[in-house]
C-alpha cells in the first residue's frame, strides 16, 4: 500500500487532515492547497490561519479531482472546479434516480 493510499484510509478514523498532510496526500507543495482555498475551490476557512485549517476526506477527494483535471487537461483551477462540481452533480443526480427507480 502507497503512503497516499495509507493517509487516505488512515482519514476514515481521523477528523482532519493538516495542509501539509493534505498537499502530501496530493504530491503537491502546500502552495498548491493554499491557492485553491484562496480561489475558493477547496475547503479551508480563509478567514483563519493557514496553520489552523483542516481538511476532512471529502476535502482530499476534491482534491485529487481538482489536480488529476489540472494536469489532464491543462485546465486552471476554475475549470477544474467546475469540472469537479459537475461530474458530483451527475452522480448525486444518478444516485437520486436510482433511488426513485427502486421505488
Amino acid at each position: 500500500m502507497s503512503t497516499n493510499q495509507s493517509l487516505a484510509s488512515q482519514l476514515l478514523d481521523e477528523a482532519a487532515l493538516t495542509l501539509d498532510e493534505l498537499a502530501h496526500a496530493c504530491g503537491v507543495e502546500p502552495d498548491w492547497v493554499v491557492q485553491h482555498v484562496q480561489a475558493g475551490v477547496l475547503g479551508g476557512n480563509v478567514e483563519v490561519e493557514v496553520t489552523s485549517w483542516r481538511f476532512g476526506s471529502g476535502d482530499l477527494g476534491r482534491a485529487r479531482r481538482l489536480l488529476q483535471i489540472e494536469q489532464d487537461f491543462d485546465a486552471n483551477e476554475d475549470v477544474a472546479a467546475l469540472v469537479v462540481d459537475l461530474g458530483d452533480e451527475i452522480r448525486r443526480l444518478m444516485a437520486r434516480l436510482a433511488a426513485l427507480g427502486a421505488r
